[in-house]
């Protein structure tokens, strides 16, 4: 039997979905749906039901599904067990961060992580917080990098530093001569959002439910689903925003921006997010040493 068929079937019968699997697997539906035909005729049996556009494994399916766990733990545990007698670090690792963490801190994490182990591959994926963990929680990436908390207890949450945020705004507004500002005076004002799901958003909203009781509310201008459209329709002026501060070097420099310190100060988390009971490779316990290790070179 093709280790590939077997690797086909376990990413549908996780997903449970063959256009997922295709994109987990950077694979055609068609690619796909013709190996899982290829593993029902070798098993003379269906292996799942395809009713109104959903699908389930069938009894069959089930089993084969536990022994294709099984069996694929067994190869990781069987790789583990050679590179630690060679002291090779080698593999793949699909890893999935906020939109943030992805375009202002992993370039150089991974680049320098890169640069020690070539023989290491790394597949990137990118979406807001709540996507990420979306991604932990079903599997389909090893590591998630995040900038919002984790209500997930089935999770291994390891906070890797924290954030500050501040207020932003364009030279010449109304806010921009103020040392600090309060989100009472944000309040006051058209506001840039990010959008739902976002780890900038929950921080946000969460800081907002905390003020007058849950009662405040920011007048916003627009959503919008990266940093970089934010900053950029703050610049053009159409509001006021909430960025992270590493988000916003350049523009500093530039002076298209001015930061603006927010009272009381505001943080969040950036962590890294597991499953707790899956098998770790000896790659993912380098890039975590390596990553913890970044993280406390660059506290901010």
């Amino acid at each position: 039997m093709a280790d590939r068929r077997l690797q086909v079937f376990h990413t549908v019968a996780r997903l449970l979905s063959f256009t997922k699997a295709a994109e987990t697997l950077h694979m055609t539906q068609p690619a796909v749906t013709f190996q899982i035909r290829q593993l029902e005729e070798q098993f003379n049996t269906r292996l799942f039901d395809r009713t109104h556009n959903r699908i389930s494994l069938t009894e069959a399916g089930e089993r084969v599904f536990v022994y294709a766990d099984r069996i694929f733990e067994l190869y990781q545990e069987m790789g583990r067990a050679v590179s630690e007698l060679t002291g090779e670090i080698s593999g793949a690792l699909t890893i999935g961060a906020s939109t943030t963490i992805a375009e202002y801190m992993l370039p150089t994490l991974l680049g320098d992580f890169k640069d020690q182990y070539a023989d290491v591959t790394i597949h990137l994926k990118v979406a807001n917080s709540e996507g990420i963990v979306s991604m932990v929680e079903n599997n389909t990436i090893d590591l998630g990098v995040v900038e919002s908390p984790v209500g997930n207890r089935n999770l291994v949450v390891e906070v890797c530093k924290h954030d500050r945020l501040v207020a932003i705004a364009p030279p010449g507004h109304p806010l921009a001569a103020q040392p600090r500002v309060t989100f009472a005076q944000l309040l006051e004002h058209p506001f840039i959002c990010r959008e739902e799901g976002s780890g900038t958003r929950e921080v946000i909203s969460a800081e907002l439910h905390r003020l007058d009781g849950g009662g405040a509310a920011l007048k916003i201008a627009m959503e919008l689903g990266s940093p970089e459209a934010v900053k950029g329709a703050v610049e053009a002026g159409m509001g006021v925003s909430v960025v992270s501060r590493t988000t916003i070097q350049k523009e500093l420099r530039l002076g298209t921006l001015v930061v603006i310190d927010l009272d009381p100060p505001l943080e969040r988390p950036f962590s890294f997010i597991h499953q707790k009971q899956k098998f770790r490779s000896r790659v993912m316990d380098e890039l975590l040493r390596f990553a913890r290790a970044y993280c406390e070179s660059h506290p901010e």
